[in-house]
């Protein structure tokens, strides 16, 4: 089984930082994609950015200049930079990963349990 675990969401003031982490663990034998969503109150769930494992990185244009995302592959962390925070962006932050967990067989997609990220004014 893998597990996704995310950290650092915390109340922050507009215009500050925030990072959050998000770690992986478990049996399997290697991560592709890795990506940070978000899910505000009464809202669907979003794509905030993505990285593949060779480091390619893709940001939704409603964060792009704020936010970036990184990882570690030695680690299999992936992590999210937030800069520049703004009252929209509060929400429930999720990580995602494609993993291969068996050597022949197609990936499976895991999440986390959500961490929450409120922005005051």
């Amino acid at each position: 089984q893998v597990q996704l675990v995310e950290s650092g969401g915390v109340l922050v003031q507009a215009g500050g930082s925030l990072r959050l982490s998000c770690a992986a663990s478990g049996a399997f034998l290697s991560i592709n994609d890795m990506a940070w969503h978000r899910q505000a109150l009464g809202n669907q769930r979003e794509l905030v950015a993505a990285i593949t494992s060779g480091g390619t990185t893709d940001v939704a244009d409603s964060v792009k200049g704020r936010f970036t995302i990184s990882r570690d592959n030695a680690k299999n962390t992936v992590s999210l930079q937030m800069n520049a925070l703004k009252p929209e962006d509060t929400a429930v932050y999720y990580c995602s990963a494609d993993v291969n967990v068996f050597r022949f067989g197609v990936p499976s997609e895991f999440w986390g349990q959500g961490t929450q990220v409120t922005v005051s004014s």
